[in-house]
């Protein structure tokens, strides 16, 4: 409804026309309320995602509901109530429906089986029973039929504070087992369209420009995994996608609305500019199909099966006249649609990201808005949209990879120039197979440059972060929403630095208050790492390690544990012996976290292991100190006493020569061993203790009668994993048993987490 503001004469049948207005007439635009522009689509997926997360155990789906439930109310929908109950309602079933889905593989766990299926670079389909498996390693072959062996096992779940749950996700994907130490019997690469579109990515590049555009155009991150670090050129430390992601360019890799978007413009300027326009209105519907054939081809991640939902829909109204869709509301419908079908991708961080991000942009108009006029329209909205985007996942980003990129607005405004003329040359390689070569030929310098954004960019330092709290998540969804009132010009500035404020205080402020006094001992495997949290200082005792493979425990496990536990700084790291199941790790450890001190007990030179964590500790100036027996150091009510070693003369098996920290409170009382063996226990005086931290991973050396009958323990920890060598021996589980002690494993419960009185 459009009137005029301005001052208005009597008018009748013979009143003089009115004088002109001394100042130009100003529209006066009545929007319409937000109660009417309120997506009912948005109402209801509030409370499908309501019912998923009560299915699943959650409470935070009761303010969920609840939130749908006022929207509703105050927006006077009425109708749509019994939609919201029936939206929860219908979550709750489908999840439960997905949690107890029966495994087709069940009977056969545990037994050495030859399974033949098809590959298609993630999973391996059977089809007798129907059914996915995942296979690990993962095999280097193409898709195609696949003969493999192996042993069929559950999957892990969550081991270490903020790890991959990998036995949620590939649940989530449709997968319940995994064929362990799978070797590959045969392979048939498959032929048909996929074949050669593969074909004509990979066609002329060298393997790791190749890998790479495999990944931006397919989303198949697998070849561009096994690419050397040193091949691509990148920093030791870093390979291509940790830098990708240190430099917040991540996305890239994961196909979502960029690659749609830049796939439907080039589309429609076919339609447009050349002959193909002659089909007219056809042109949607046409667009339409490929957009189906585009997610054949790619398959159906979360991301990108939201991006084409979106897409289908904003071609069909475009096809039927309905012109421009609300975008809020079309986001919600191919939520519900997704979540119905699958309701754990509500926990799906691909999932997440893409939607969050969506939201996100959809400010950008406003918020480009703020900047100065004189700037080109095309970079004011490139600004905001990465920062926007970037804001809108924050929380996401932050509380899954444990770190935020500081550097991801100058990398992602160089690297989308690049994928935006990548992403069409990629695809129109693809299509030309064999004949590939012709446009890669320009692709590889794109290529190239993509590789130097994220080399540059990602050797920035990032911020690192820890696991947040479901109220922490609460507190980031009030101010985004705050915010977004702000740009709506509903609040003034100064309410929403309220909002920030409080919500920084209420989340900050409890942990400062109150910190954590813990013994964490993290699940490394067939090794040993313990964290000791007195509230005023972090000791870590040993960081794991792998005698064999290539795998850094402390950069891949260790680190990323501490960092989830809101642990940024360690005050002392203790190096037991010269073992590499214990000290491996802290090389990486002191490389990549501020470290106050190193203790170790023997300084042995010939040890090539304890002479690099040395040379660790020189290169990032952190002291060595050598303590013996009467060492201690006191933090609060805590004391760390050093039980051992006494020095010289050192005994020649490593072993014997362990330090020990024993850990005495008030009311609690427990002592880390290393691996030292039965006779030395004895000579240590540790007295009664709470709990007992069992040396050498339960080996049949360790805790004997004597020390069992000194310490009285209820509780005992035994760190291990799958191993050789016998451990825990039956002996000492016996011994224990005698003695009524609970034990604690980290090779069946994961990390384990024991608080300080």
């Amino acid at each position: 409804m459009v009137g005029a503001e301005g001052h208005g004469q009597a008018t009748g049948r013979h009143a003089a026309p009115a004088a002109p207005f001394p100042y130009p007439v100003r529209p006066v635009v009545v929007h319409a309320q937000w109660r009417e522009r309120l997506p009912a689509p948005g109402v209801v997926l509030l409370g499908l995602m309501a019912g998923i997360l009560l299915g699943f155990g959650s409470r935070w789906g009761w303010p969920l509901g609840a939130l749908g439930l006022g929207l509703a109310l105050v927006a006077r929908r009425y109708w749509l109530l019994p939609l919201l109950l029936l939206a929860g309602l219908v979550g709750q079933w489908r999840e439960q429906a997905w949690e107890h889905a029966p495994n087709a593989l069940a009977s056969y766990v545990g037994g050495t089986l030859t399974v033949k299926g098809h590959w298609d670079g993630q999973f391996l389909s059977l089809q007798d029973p129907p059914a996915q498996v995942a296979l690990s390693p993962k095999p280097l072959a193409p898709p195609g039929a696949m003969t493999v062996r192996g042993v069929l096992t559950l999957p892990p779940g969550r081991r270490i504070p903020g790890g991959f749950d990998y036995a949620f996700w590939l649940k989530s994907q449709g997968v319940q087992t995994l064929l362990a130490g799978a070797v590959v019997k045969s392979s048939v690469p498959e032929a048909g369209f996929r074949s050669w579109f593969r074909r004509g990515l990979a066609s002329g590049l060298p393997p790791g420009e190749a890998a790479l555009m495999t990944a931006t155009e397919l989303g198949d991150k697998n070849a561009l995994s096994n690419q050397d670090k040193a091949q691509a050129g990148f920093a030791e430390g870093y390979g291509v996608q940790d830098s990708f992601t240190r430099a917040g360019l991540a996305h890239l890799m994961a196909l979502s609305g960029q690659n749609v978007a830049l796939l439907v413009g080039v589309l429609s300027l076919l339609f447009v500019r050349t002959p193909l326009g002659r089909v007219g209105i056809w042109r949607y519907p046409l667009m339409m199909l490929l957009l189906l054939g585009f997610l054949w081809l790619v398959g159906t991640a979360p991301s990108i099966v939201r991006a084409v939902s979106m897409g289908e829909l904003a071609l069909l109204g475009l096809w039927v006249g309905r012109g421009r869709l609300d975008v809020y509301g079309v986001l919600a419908l191919t939520a519900l649609g997704g979540l119905t079908v699958q309701p754990a991708w509500l926990f799906d961080v691909g999932f997440q990201l893409s939607y969050l991000a969506v939201l996100g942009l959809t400010l950008s108009g406003r918020a480009a808005a703020l900047l100065p006029v004189r700037w080109p329209e095309w970079l004011r909205l490139a600004l905001v949209a990465s920062l926007l985007a970037e804001a809108a996942t924050l929380p996401v980003v932050a509380g899954n990879f444990h770190q935020l990129p500081l550097v991801g607005l100058p990398a992602n405004l160089l690297a989308e120039g690049v994928m935006a003329a990548l992403v069409p040359l990629g695809f129109l390689a693809g299509l030309l197979g064999p004949l590939g070569w012709l446009p890669n030929s320009l692709s590889g310098l794109l290529l190239d440059a993509l590789l130097w954004i994220a080399r540059t960019f990602g050797a920035a330092p990032t911020l690192p972060w820890g696991v947040i709290a479901p109220v922490g998540y609460a507190a980031y969804a009030v101010f985004a929403a705050a915010g977004a009132l702000w740009l709506r010009k509903a609040i003034a500035l100064r309410t929403l630095a309220l909002v920030a404020l409080l919500g920084v205080l209420g989340t900050a402020l409890p942990s400062r208050l109150v910190p954590a006094r813990e013994v964490v001992y993290l699940d490394v495997g067939q090794g040993d790492s313990t964290l000791i949290r007195t509230g005023g200082l972090n000791m870590l005792i040993d960081g794991g390690g792998t005698p064999r493979g290539n795998y850094d425990v402390g950069a891949g496990t260790v680190v990323p544990a501490l960092h989830a536990l809101g642990v940024f700084r360690l005050d002392v790291v203790v190096a037991t012996h010269a073992d590499s199941d214990h000290i491996e790790g802290l090389g990486s450890v002191l490389q990549l976290m501020p470290v106050g001190e190193l203790w170790i007990g023997q300084r042995k030179t010939d040890d090539p292991v304890l002479s690099a964590l040395l040379g660790a500790a020189t290169e990032r100036h952190v002291p060595v100190r050598e303590v013996r027996r009467g060492d201690s150091v006191q933090s609060g009510d805590i004391r760390l006493n050093v039980l051992w070693p006494k020095g010289a003369p050192w005994s020649t098996a490593d072993n014997d020569n362990s330090v020990v920290v024993q850990l005495v409170s008030p009311q609690f009382r427990t002592a880390v061993l290393g691996d030292l063996p039965d006779p030395a226990e004895e000579y240590l005086g540790v007295g009664k203790l709470n709990l007992l931290k069992t040396a050498h991973h339960g080996s049949r050396f360790s805790s004997g009668d004597a020390f069992l009958a000194e310490t009285q323990p209820q509780n005992a920890v035994i760190s291990v994993g799958r191993n050789t060598y016998g451990h825990p021996n039956g002996d000492l589980l016996a011994r224990l048993a005698a003695r009524n002690v609970k034990v604690w494993r980290t090779d069946q419960v994961g990390t384990i987490r024991w608080p300080i009185p």
